[in-house]
């Protein structure tokens, strides 16, 4: 019964054997500053199509804004 018990604990302990020597080579060291340059760029939006998207939602809005008559706003006050 011990000998059973003793391959159990010897089984269970292999499942540990390479915790500490477990290859880290996809695993990328990089400075505190650099993440958080990743971070702040990851914010940004960098899709050339999207940006562009944006620019032509953005001069379709000055035309609409251009045309806005508000002359009833300031007569009514």
């Amino acid at each position: 019964m011990t000998d059973n018990n003793d391959r159990d604990t010897h089984d269970h302990d292999m499942t540990y054997e390479n915790e500490s020597t477990r290859d880290l080579s996809p695993m990328v060291r990089i400075s505190i500053k650099e993440y958080d340059e990743l971070r702040q760029q990851q914010k940004m939006i960098t899709d050339p199509d999207l940006i562009a998207v944006i620019d032509k939602m953005d001069e379709l809005l000055r035309v609409l804004k251009r045309r806005i008559n508000r002359s009833d706003i300031y007569t009514a006050r």
